[in-house]
């Protein structure tokens, strides 16, 4: 989600020619609707042949760079190494996208064979010295160039991308460079891969009604439905998916099935077998020393956190330790209140982790007399995503119409095209709502095309919302969950952010930003999803199309701070654990599961509470190169969010549309053009303060 380096790391899919049609889809440009992908011609057996050619295509054009006998200047050295891959992007964005959605066992192995040539070529062309001396150059001369905004951001990015990739380093530690990219590469999909698997192979399956008690009808049907596609007949199964197993631990009367749910979700990869992560997160741990080392940098943070508005770990360590007291102490309180009703029941015992979410729903239906099964009539998937269409359009006269004539890479991948207020073209939206075998688990926004200007015309975005939400089950249609509303919300604001670009260079554009700054335009997003004034515009009755009553909504508002604790240490210890791996100064191996045991203990988290993620199955830091030692960003971003979304409630009125206007304009316009909390203050006219935070999440 943050920033990628366009010629490597940026995976977009951009529409324009390439040499040589042939059959190969990815050889030409795509004969499509808005030019989108042709998913529906596209092979397996293409992409191992299009990204060999690809790779080729862009070395070309990086000779070409370093071979010009003209002297370097910023269009024949910065602007043409940013246009050059348009290839290699174009089958990136596909293939790795689909990885993530939609993979098997031949695309697996495909990414293994990928991977190291893309990190091999990544350094080839980061480490290139005659590329870097002409970069040198150009940069040099900054200060006398007549260059934009946005053109000397550019620059300053490029000249930094190659100095933190290691271009002055010496051959001998360029070559060491080479060695643990390479290997980092492929452990990062090592670990995913595995992480998968362990996911989708375990299987809940109950033979017995009795063992179904207090679970949601609904929650039944779909283990049903799951147990007949598995040729499980008359029979119960549930997953790891968060669809199947976080209401399971809601809403199980059964501690033993529960504790079996959770051991078997807290232990994903850590089970001793082939697809066990240990050894891989103690190699990557290693390997980020080392590559930090060999660039200078004393921790592998220091080295990410330069490139954040944070800057250093110790303003993050220092953030966390702001909000860690008050959230461990609302913990505590919701533990006690939760250990004095299970003391009450048949069977009294110290509450334990798989107890959590079974007695806050308990104690959230004595307080508020509201249980989230209540809700869920009233949040059809098809009048939620309506909802954010509606909220979009009050805020910025943004529309939205279904497209069917554009192939999608899965029957269940529905289209819709995004036009401004003026009537122009924004961008082409995909969504993917499902579990499916193929797909990990989660949500994220990510791009097919990353917006950009090409000959004085902006090329529209094409992007895609990837989640995992409850399906359609017993005859109903597929009702969301209130976190899987706000989880709707949340990735919409990303793709606003993707859709709303309006820049001239694709690296900077959209979601290419700090990624401690980019999750706050998908957090703000969420602070509309429960307020009454939206609520009564989108939440009906899936039967009835009665509007949500006014006593929900009231109950809605009044429970909104209740579970805070829980969530919000569940999720400072996840990022506390994320920081205390990257600020490992060591390169000898860990032992992940000590290490892991020692970091907790030192905040001092409470047995009945879990990090969000633990160490073997914590995506976000060890399958990619996306929030290593970052995960604490969302909360960063929230205290930016918070402060935001205040001055749309100070104005009396959320839907106010001089202030989005102002967001629009200042920040989501603007992508990585500016400094990020230049940015904001614009917008905002000042730093951002932490109340608004502490206020929303009931710590203050």
């Amino acid at each position: 989600m943050f920033r990628k380096f366009t010629f490597i790391m940026s995976i977009a899919a951009a529409a324009t020619a390439c040499s040589g049609t042939g059959s190969n889809p990815f050889f030409g440009e795509y004969q499509t609707p808005y030019e989108v992908p042709p998913f529906d011609k596209i092979k397996t057996a293409h992409y191992l042949p299009a990204f060999e050619k690809a790779v080729k295509s862009q070395a070309a054009e990086v000779e070409a760079i370093t071979t010009n006998e003209q002297a370097p200047d910023f269009a024949n050295t910065i602007e043409a190494l940013e246009l050059s891959g348009e290839m290699l992007r174009r089958v990136r964005y596909v293939f790795f996208n689909l990885v993530e959605a939609e993979t098997n066992p031949e695309m697996d192995k495909i990414a293994e064979e990928v991977t190291p040539m893309l990190s091999k070529h990544k350094d080839d062309i980061l480490l290139n010295e005659k590329l870097f001396a002409r970069i040198s150059a150009v940069y040099a001369q900054r200060d006398s160039l007549s260059l934009s905004l946005e053109q000397k951001k550019l620059l300053e990015d490029t000249y930094k991308d190659f100095v933190r990739g290691g271009a002055g380093l010496s051959p001998e530690n360029k070559e060491k460079l080479r060695q643990v990219n390479g290997q980092l590469s492929t452990l990062l999909l090592r670990f995913g891969q595995n992480l998968l698997s362990e996911t989708n192979s375990f299987r809940l399956v109950i033979d017995s009604a009795s063992d179904l008690a207090g679970l949601p009808q609904s929650l039944v049907d779909a283990a049903a439905a799951t147990a007949e596609a598995e040729g499980k007949t008359g029979k119960w199964v549930f997953t790891l998916k968060n669809p199947s197993i976080m209401p399971f631990l809601q809403y199980s009367d059964s501690r033993p099935l529960r504790e079996k749910m959770l051991n078997a979700y807290a232990n994903r990869a850590n089970n001793g077998n082939d697809k066990d992560n240990n050894e891989v997160v103690a190699q990557i741990v290693s390997l980020r020393v080392q590559k930090a080392n060999l660039l200078g940098y004393e921790t592998y943070a220091d080295y990410v956190l330069e490139d954040c508005m944070a800057k250093t770990p110790q303003n993050v360590y220092s953030m966390l330790n702001q909000l860690w007291e008050p959230a461990l102490s609302k913990a505590k309180q919701e533990q006690e209140a939760q250990q004095k009703l299970a003391n009450n029941s048949a069977a009294p015992s110290p509450l334990s982790a798989a107890d959590w979410r079974y007695y806050e729903q308990k104690i959230k239906v004595q307080s508020y007399s509201l249980d989230d099964e209540q809700l869920r009539p009233y949040f059809k998937l098809e009048n939620v995503r309506d909802g954010i269409f509606t909220l979009v359009e009050k805020l910025y006269g943004v529309t939205f119409a279904q497209v069917t004539d554009v192939p999608v890479y899965h029957e269940d991948v529905v289209c819709f095209a995004a036009s401004d207020s003026n009537g122009d073209f924004l961008g082409l939206i995909y969504m993917d709502f499902f579990p499916r075998s193929g797909k990990r688990g989660g949500a994220w926004m990510t791009d097919f095309r990353e917006q950009r200007y090409h000959n004085g015309k902006r090329v529209a975005p094409v992007i895609s919302l990837v989640c995992n939400f409850s399906p359609a089950t017993g005859g109903a249609p597929a009702l969301l969950t209130p976190d899987e509303v706000e989880t709707f919300f949340h990735e919409f604001g990303h793709a606003l952010h993707s859709l709303f670009s309006d820049c001239q260079y694709r690296s900077l554009a959209g979601t290419n930003v700090p990624r401690d700054f980019v999750e706050m335009l998908s957090q703000i997003m969420e602070n509309w999803a429960f307020q009454p004034e939206l609520l009564n515009l989108y939440a009906r009755h899936y039967e009835t199309n009665e509007v949500i009553p006014a006593d929900l909504v009231s109950k809605i508002t009044a429970s909104a701070q209740y579970g805070q604790g829980f969530k919000t240490v569940e999720y400072l210890a996840a990022s506390r654990l994320d920081m205390d791996y990257h600020v490992v100064k060591d390169t000898a191996k860990i032992d992940v599961q000590q290490f892991e045991k020692n970091s907790m203990d030192n905040i001092r988290l409470i047995p009945s509470i879990l990090p969000r993620y633990r160490t073997t199955y914590f995506n976000h830091i060890f399958s990619s190169s996306a929030y290593e030692a970052g995960y604490y960003s969302y909360i960063w971003s929230e205290v930016l969010d918070a402060d935001a979304f205040d001055q749309f409630v100070k104005t009396g009125n959320i839907f106010d549309k001089t202030v989005a206007t102002a967001l629009r304009k200042c920040i989501l316009e603007r992508g990585g053009t500016e400094d990020a909390m230049t940015l904001y203050k614009r917008f905002r006219g000042s730093e951002p303060s932490i109340t608004p935070l502490l206020k929303k999440r009931g710590l203050k």
